[in-house]
């Protein structure tokens, strides 16, 4: 447990303080060059803001819910999860410094409140864990694909980044289907949407 606690501690500090690496190349669009106004790298950087403060939540997520499991494989499951979304967060953070933009100020903030809702959600079971993964990386995905929509046209590089975040979290929300979550009711999905809206409507500016 004490090791537990102080590997969650060190990933909560890596996920908020430090410069990430992917594991995996930023995806681009060969041959597409993107050139953009001035204007368009504003709202390409806000929008990618967003992007970049949900691949914080995700290592929040991921890793409240790796810590309160008491399954050993599905800990394991969690901490790949949480290594692959380490890509997304690499992707992000690297496409706002090409953008000369800025990640979230709030960062430390919306950390510590996905921490405290996975860590929740895992104190309520395995299931029910699963449950929550499913059901936010489907809110997930369906805001990504507003992105590809909200993007600039001229924006392939961007473009490239979000359309693979989005087949990778539609692939996490599957895996963990396989693995026994349970649906979540209505009011607890509507307040996972009305939570997020709040926190990509503030991280858009902040």
């Amino acid at each position: 447990m004490i090791d537990r606690f102080f590997t969650t501690l060190d990933s909560a500090l890596r996920t908020v303080f430090t410069t990430h690496t992917g594991a995996q190349p930023c995806p681009t669009v060969p041959g597409d060059a993107t050139e953009l106004s001035e204007l368009d790298k504003k709202q390409a950087g806000a929008l990618m803001r967003v992007n970049h403060v949900g691949e914080v939540c995700a290592q929040a997520l991921y890793t409240a819910q790796a810590f309160a499991t008491q399954n050993e494989a599905l800990r394991a499951h969690f901490i790949s999860a949480g290594a692959e979304e380490t890509n997304h967060l690499a992707w992000t953070e690297q496409r706002l410094k090409e953008l000369g933009d800025r990640p979230s100020l709030l960062n430390p903030l919306w950390y510590a409140g996905a921490f405290g809702i996975g860590l929740m959600a895992g104190r309520l079971g395995d299931k029910v864990s699963l449950g929550f993964v499913v059901e936010t990386e489907n809110q997930v995905e369906a805001h990504l694909d507003s992105h590809l929509s909200r993007l600039p046209a001229g924006d392939h590089a961007s473009r490239a980044i979000v359309a693979q975040m989005k087949d990778d979290e539609a692939r996490h929300a599957l895996n963990a289907k396989e693995l026994g979550a349970v649906d979540l009711p209505a009011p607890v999905k509507g307040l996972m949407t009305a939570v997020a809206k709040v926190m990509t409507t503030v991280a858009h500016r902040v």
